[in-house]
């Protein structure tokens, strides 16, 4: 048998992932683009600095994530 290629992959950090994803992606195009400057705003199919700061949300949200089942696990235990 084969061994997986990401091992230490559950499904739960699927799950984060993709909500961390969608939901920085909302937060970058819905609340902060309309407001931000051309040089600020992500280009489709361009490496910019919007693309960075999107990047830099979705971060964000993970780290939220993280940070509040880390808090739920300790509150729980």
């Amino acid at each position: 048998m084969k061994a997986p290629l990401f091992p230490n992959m559950t499904p739960r950090r699927w799950v984060e992932y993709t909500v961390a994803i969608l939901a920085g992606n909302a937060v970058y195009f819905l609340v902060l683009f309309p407001g931000l400057s051309p040089s600020l705003q992500h280009q489709p199919f361009k490496v910019d600095a919007g693309l960075l700061l999107d990047f830099l949300c979705c971060i964000a949200v993970y780290g939220a994530i993280r940070l509040g089942t880390a808090h739920a696990r300790r509150w729980w235990a």
